[in-house]
C-alpha cells in the first residue's frame, strides 16, 4: 500500500494536497483503489460548486461496487480531472497522479484547520490496515 507522506488523508480514504499557491488537490488513495478493483465509471463535481468539508460530492464506480467521494476540506471547485473521467482506469494505475479535482479553499484559515483534523500518512496506514 503506497502513502505518501507529504499528503493528508480522510478516514474516508480520500487524500488532499496542499499546493503552493494554495489550491487543495483532492483524489483518492491507493488503498481506496485497491479495494475498490477496477475503476470503470467516475462523476465529479461540476467546476464553481461551493463544498463543505465532509460533503458528499463525487462517485468512483468499480466492477465491485459505486462509492461517494467526501471533500476533506472546504471550498470552490476551480478544476477537475477530465483524463481521470475519460480513463477512469488510470485511478488504479496511480492513485496519487490521477487526481479528482481541484479546491480554492473559502479561507486560509479554515482551510489550515481542516488539514489539520486529517490523518498523516502513519495514522492513515493504521486505519486502511484495520479494515
Amino acid at each position: 500500500m503506497n502513502v505518501p507522506a507529504t499528503l493528508k488523508y480522510a478516514k474516508s480514504h480520500e487524500w488532499a494536497k496542499l499546493e503552493t499557491d494554495g489550491t487543495v488537490t483532492v483524489g483518492i488513495t491507493d488503498h481506496a483503489q485497491e479495494a475498490l478493483g477496477d475503476i470503470v465509471f467516475l462523476e465529479l463535481p461540476e467546476v464553481v460548486r461551493p463544498l463543505k468539508s465532509g460533503e458528499e460530492c463525487a462517485v468512483v464506480e468499480s466492477v465491485k461496487a459505486a462509492s461517494d467521494i467526501y471533500t476533506p476540506v472546504s471550498g470552490v471547485v476551480i478544476a477537475i480531472n477530465q483524463a481521470a473521467v475519460d480513463a477512469p482506469e488510470s485511478i488504479n494505475q496511480d492513485a496519487y497522479a490521477a487526481w479528482l479535482f481541484k479546491l480554492k479553499p473559502n479561507d486560509a484559515a479554515t482551510c489550515t484547520a481542516e488539514l489539520g483534523a486529517l490523518l498523516d500518512s502513519a495514522a492513515y496506514t493504521k486505519v486502511a490496515e484495520s479494515e
